[in-house]
């Protein structure tokens, strides 16, 4: 199991999460990428813990992710199954379970401020907190997928269930974007990632 997960984790990561995944009696499931969830944690009928988590994550997002899903079954454990599953709760039992990995053995030294600031009040996905979710990205394998806000205003594009809009405008510090077939406008985090379409 230590070998499997060197693949997925940083080196100094690896003999602690083993240590919670025994711990706990996790069953973890690496499987192929799911549009919608970096991972997953469910108690099965047969009342293992099963966690589930995209095999394309970065080491570093990898890393986060098992710990925000171990975070969900910890929390259930202490604080009983009628919790909110991003609740207070759960943000308390995440921080308490990061805060041992966010060291410049584990993460590069860019993102330790970052994860410091994010995990003050964790969200349920990293992917809102634009600013980290960026510094991430870097180390990702490269793909043919843009940020909303590095493509220009009047773009057309793609999202991942197949629908086209039109970048039109900021609000705040969301990108208005008009849905070319319905003429709907929605609004879209500035890290959205979508594929850029040939201008017409």
């Amino acid at each position: 199991m230590s070998e499997t997960l060197l693949k997925y984790l940083p080196e100094h990561a690896v003999k602690p999460v083993f240590e919670l995944i025994v711990t706990h009696g996790v069953h973890l499931k690496i499987v192929n990428e799911r549009q919608t969830r970096h991972g997953d944690y469910r108690k099965g009928p047969n009342g293992k813990h099963e966690i589930t988590v995209n095999a394309s994550l970065n080491k570093y997002r990898f890393l986060i992710t098992l710990i925000h899903e171990i975070s969900h079954l910890v929390a259930f454990e202490k604080f009983g199954r009628n919790i909110k599953p991003h609740g207070n709760e759960w943000k308390y039992s995440f921080q308490r379970m990061m805060v041992p990995f966010i060291r410049p053995e584990i993460f590069p030294n860019h993102l330790l401020p970052l994860l410091a600031r994010h995990f003050r009040n964790p969200s349920a996905s990293s992917d809102t907190d634009a600013t980290l979710a960026l510094a991430l990205k870097q180390y990702d394998k490269p793909n043919d997928k843009n940020y909303i806000f590095e493509i220009p205003y009047g773009s057309v594009f793609r999202i991942s269930n197949g629908k086209i809009f039109k970048k039109i405008a900021i609000r705040t510090k969301r990108y208005e974007c008009l849905e070319i077939s319905s003429g709907r406008l929605y609004l879209f985090n500035p890290n959205a990632e979508v594929e850029l379409l040939p201008s017409q």
